[in-house]
């Protein structure tokens, strides 16, 4: 019952949830139902949840402005489960489940990562509004 409700806005939005990136394939598919189709935390489980899903829009917005890769990463593969408020954030393991890329840290060593991962915080990067002004691996 719960994927039908999540499929009846996809089938009532139709077409105007078509994808133009991986990573926005994997938000629609993975993320919507909780974070909304714009992100805002307003989507159609939203309101059965103990804590509200986050305005995925303002990531960078409450870090003054810093677009915190290494940090949204972690938290969707879930390594930073226990230590953040996010009881009703699933992990997503079938997103680390893939090819590998490699990843700049920020310290010129770069390691690979699951490439799905990169996709969906390079997509979650072009949500936010207002745009990062700085980057921090």
């Amino acid at each position: 019952m719960k994927h039908l409700v999540f499929l009846i806005p996809l089938i009532v939005l139709g077409s105007s949830l078509e994808a133009d990136s991986a990573g926005e394939t994997l938000f629609l598919e993975n993320c919507v139902s909780c974070h909304g189709v714009t992100g805002h935390g307003d989507g159609t489980d939203a309101k059965g949840l103990g804590t509200p899903p986050a305005d995925l829009t303002k990531i960078s917005a409450r870090r003054g402005g810093v677009w915190p890769m290494l940090e949204v990463m972690s938290i969707i593969d879930g390594y930073s489960q226990n230590t953040l408020p996010r009881e009703d954030m699933p992990v997503f393991e079938s997103f680390l489940d893939n090819e590998m890329v490699e990843f700049d840290t920020g310290n010129g060593v770069d390691i690979l990562v699951p490439s799905k991962l990169m996709e969906i915080v390079n997509f979650l990067e072009t949500l936010q509004d207002p745009a990062p002004t700085r980057y921090v691996p």
